[in-house]
């Protein structure tokens, strides 16, 4: 079925033969801003869909681009120490704080490049050779990987920025470095700390290779019944060149090699060519000069591709996101019942089913349609989902559309991984003032064998 071709009035005739209790006509107005009450579906979770369907790289890439593509899977792969002199740990640049050792650590499930593993990798890390770290209350050794940031400065001010979880402090290869962890106790007690969790790569090159009048005219096609369900969302956008911004759980970063480079100063402490400056001045921590991670300008071993090997770690990464494939998707009658089902709920609303690609330089990218199930708009998600942290156009309540695509292969949902139960997750989209609430209406409205398709639907991206 051809999702696109749908339009409003269609909608409305399906909708009254799926949903006989509630008529959802064109003259309905738009839902009050107050949640509609959550009620028992009787309907449960069929869970993990079992293989690993992602990973791979992109259909259509040339030689030289497949070896670069599995030379950045390696480096994104590859465990950071200190100083790089722990056999297996090779990568220098470790900390002095950091919330793991490795990319693929965090983003792991279920393929390098995914999100949180079933068993939190954090919590060996904590204390790997020899760091005096201490687990937060809101790590669980079966919970998902957790950032954490602080709302509020000390002097009230608004904070937002990640506080690493873990210290080099006490490790073999840190001799000397004495700083703290974070106090997390009082934060919590505060109210004062929120957490993300690790977003899936896969795919994200499509998505980079997206035009802002591609997003904008996908965004712009369901205007109809946006209006109907109170649905309303913007893009987050840059403050320089104010083109449309799409990688984040806020959408707050521009482009891949951004996102790349800032994480990999943040979560690991690793300084790069994108972000060059310790984020710990204390003395007696620093171990290698800076930036750790930067381009070989030198001569390379003949290796399966020099160009990976003269790249910068950052540059190898971004690049292994940019030409990584989408998940798979594995349909059944009953996920292509719920298809129907999900699109006369309205949630393709936000959840836009395709998108298409420009021109590229990497052929594999260019005029692609692709089926990420995002608008890649921020939308606000009312009370219940407010973090109380803006970045860029973003507010506390404001939320990028999360990419529906691999659905099916992960375990922990919304931004903090508060619950692994797609009925959950769903029903928390509904808050005060959410621009889900219409549509959580119609889910809770929704007969068990309707939700039990969509759930298969889901589990099947």
């Amino acid at each position: 079925m051809n999702l696109q071709k749908i339009r409003f009035p269609h909608l409305a005739v399906l909708a009254v033969v799926l949903f006989p209790s509630v008529a959802f006509s064109q003259q309905q107005p738009p839902p009050h801003p107050n949640p509609p009450p959550v009620r028992d579906v009787g309907v449960t979770d069929p869970g993990v869909r079992s293989g690993a369907d992602a990973g791979g790289p992109l259909t259509g890439l040339s030689s030289e681009e497949w070896k670069f593509f599995a030379a950045a899977l390696d480096v994104f792969k590859a465990v950071n120490s200190v100083s790089g002199t722990i056999p297996g740990e090779e990568d220098p640049g470790l900390g002095p704080r950091f919330n793991h050792n490795s990319c693929a650590g965090c983003h792991a499930y279920p393929a390098a490049g995914g999100t949180s593993p079933p068993a939190n990798p954090q919590i060996a890390v904590a204390t790997l050779h020899g760091a005096r770290n201490t687990i937060p209350p809101f790590i669980r050794a079966n919970g998902p990987v957790r950032v954490a940031r602080f709302v509020r400065n000390a002097d009230g001010t608004p904070d937002g920025g990640v506080h690493d979880l873990f210290t080099i402090t006490g490790r073999s290869d840190a001799p000397g470095c004495q700083i703290v962890q974070p106090d997390f106790a009082t934060a919590i007690a505060q109210d004062n700390v929120i957490f993300r969790i690790p977003t899936p790569l896969f795919g994200l090159g499509l998505v980079e290779a997206t035009p802002d009048a591609n997003l904008r005219a996908a965004f712009n096609a369901n205007a109809a019944l946006k209006s109907q369900l109170g649905v309303a969302g913007h893009f987050n956008t840059s403050g320089n060149d104010g083109t449309i911004t799409r990688f984040g759980w806020k959408a707050q970063n521009k482009s891949l090699l951004i996102f790349t480079g800032e994480a990999y100063n943040v979560e690991q402490g690793v300084t790069n060519e994108l972000f060059p400056n310790e984020r710990e001045t204390a003395a007696g921590c620093a171990f290698t000069p800076a930036p750790d991670d930067s381009t070989t300008l030198g001569t390379v071993a003949n290796v399966a591709s020099p160009a990976s090997a003269h790249a910068s770690d950052s540059f190898n990464i971004a690049t292994m996101m940019k030409l990584a494939a989408p998940p798979a998707v594995v349909s059944t009658a009953a996920a292509q019942r719920g298809e129907r089902v999900f699109r006369d709920l309205g949630c393709q609303t936000c959840h836009v089913p395709a998108q298409t690609t420009g021109q590229s330089t990497t052929a594999a990218l260019s005029n692609v349609t692709y089926h990420p199930y995002s608008d890649f708009a921020l939308h606000d998600m009312g009370g219940g989902l407010n973090d109380r942290i803006s970045q860029g156009d973003a507010n506390g309540r404001d939320w990028r559309t999360a990419p529906l695509w691999g659905l099916g292969q992960r375990i922990f949902f919304l931004h903090d991984g508060r619950t692994n139960d797609l009925v959950t997750a769903i029903q928390a989209h509904a808050g005060n003032g959410s621009e889900a609430n219409g549509v959580i209406a119609r889910f809770n409205a929704a007969t068990r064998d309707q939700i039990a398709d969509l759930l298969a639907f889901l589990r099947a991206l």
